[in-house]
């Protein structure tokens, strides 16, 4: 007897089964991304503070210095910015020398959910090179700053692994780490908020 092949989806909060191999836009709601994403710790955990510092919040966070960067640019990008983590709701967050270990593997699932999640909010399955590049930056000052906020690094150690950001685009912002309910209300706001922007 031929062996069933491993069970691929995860059931959500919400109700919904998400095939994680082939996931598709019905099976996605912005509760469950924003509920997962303020439970998954970035930086493995290895913060300073009483909660651990969220992806959701990361991608608040991301979203803001993306909007710093590029003021006038589309609402739809914004929300791209936002989302940019949004997979990690299923298949969590891991820092880089990780995902180099694991091999292509995980990347090909994470474009699989990201495509799928585009699509639910109305953005295109893979973005523009030139708005992922933006987003990519955005997520490189957030990194820097996460870094030497929360994350124990010396500044000239931020510089050589990210890119030390221009100081007046970071002028001002100070990570705050919250409860995961709150960061949760947080990104479900700021994902209405765009959404009836567009």
């Amino acid at each position: 007897m031929p062996k069933a092949p491993p069970r691929a989806w995860q059931r959500m909060l919400s109700g919904r089964r998400l095939d994680l191999l082939d996931p598709t836009p019905v099976d996605i709601e912005i509760e469950d991304i924003a509920h997962g994403l303020a439970f998954v710790a970035r930086w493995n955990g290895q913060t300073r503070g009483d909660y651990p510092y969220s992806v959701a919040e990361h991608s608040l966070l991301v979203e803001d210095i993306h909007t710093r960067l590029h003021p006038q640019t589309p609402v739809k990008w914004r929300l791209a910015a936002l989302l940019h983590d949004a997979p990690e709701y299923v298949i969590g967050d891991m820092i880089s020398p990780v995902k180099a270990a694991v091999g292509p593997g995980y990347g090909e699932l994470d474009a699989r959910l990201a495509a799928a999640i585009h699509l639910r909010f109305g953005l295109p399955a893979i973005l523009p090179k030139p708005v992922k590049q933006a987003i990519k930056k955005a997520d490189r000052v957030s990194a820097w700053l996460e870094a030497v906020q929360i994350a124990g690094f010396a500044e000239a150690e931020a510089d050589r692994f990210f890119g030390r950001p221009d100081a007046a685009l970071i002028d001002g912002l100070t990570l705050r780490l919250r409860p995961p309910a709150e960061v949760r209300a947080a990104f479900t706001a700021r994902h209405a908020a765009l959404l009836a922007d567009l």
